[in-house]
């Protein structure tokens, strides 16, 4: 090394070179440090290297981080894969199958139920109850098979709800069967949900925490690149007009 001329020697290849046509470890990033002296174990922090071998260097890193980042990304995928195909539960449209497996006796219940519940019955019911009482009352079109105290009223009555309860009951039953299997389904549901939120996030906070600042570092290695071109540029192109200078000075 000859500090007068700005000669350097390469740590590589020994070969000589200007200062501006490479850069000494210690301005290198710590991690390209330590591969160059892995593979050289006798390089200082004042050594040499030329552009060409630092180049080399920084591709080898690039190509690491990318591989990482390929393993790292195909891990999250395969374990999401994974967790989803453990669940086989096969998600089913609850109304359609109870639908498929109703006999004639449970859509009778169910039509019981449903007209019972609601005002058509109701109000029939009513009307049919006050034109019986005023039929046997007031002996109109010579009619009263039913004289107070209206005993087959009661009994009539008595053997509708007898009738209609258990219809009912069961129409009931197949409502909490539904709900019983619409929770099962539900759960189901809210637990494949949670596992792939989960794995998203865990692909986001992978994605900030790895891929953001791997993608800032190649940035920067490619900025640290083009401005050691830009460099060189410079150079070639202040020679080549102090050659051109001196020509012009000769002729």
């Amino acid at each position: 090394m000859t500090s007068d001329q700005e000669i350097y020697h390469c740590l590589i290849d020994q070969d000589a070179f200007n200062m501006v046509d490479g850069a000494f470890l210690h301005e290198l990033d710590p991690y390209i440090q330590q591969m160059i002296q892995a593979d050289h174990p006798e390089a200082k922090k004042d050594s040499f290297i030329c552009s060409e071998h630092l180049v080399a260097y920084r591709l080898r890193k690039l190509n690491q981080m990318i591989h990482e980042d390929q393993h790292e990304n195909k891990a999250i995928n395969d374990k999401m894969t994974k967790t989803l195909s453990n669940d086989d539960y096969q998600i089913i449209d609850v109304s359609k199958k109870l639908e498929k497996t109703l006999t004639f006796g449970q859509r009778i219940a169910d039509g019981v139920a449903r007209f019972g519940g609601s005002w058509t019955f109701v109000i029939s019911f009513v009307v049919i109850m006050v034109g019986w009482i005023i039929l046997n009352v007031t002996h109109l079109f010579g009619s009263n098979f039913d004289p107070f105290p209206f005993i087959l009223l009661n009994l009539f009555l008595s053997m509708v709800a007898a009738i209609q309860a258990p219809l009912v009951m069961m129409s009931q039953n197949r409502a909490s069967s539904y709900d019983r299997m619409e929770s099962q389904n539900d759960y189901h549901v809210n637990l494949k949900s949670e596992e792939e939120i989960r794995m998203l996030h865990y692909k986001v906070d992978h994605l900030i925490q790895e891929d953001q600042p791997n993608t800032m570092q190649i940035q920067k290695m490619q900025m640290e690149m083009l401005a050691s071109i830009n460099e060189q540029l410079s150079i070639l192109m202040a020679e080549k007009e102090a050659r051109d200078a001196q020509k012009t000075e000769q002729q």
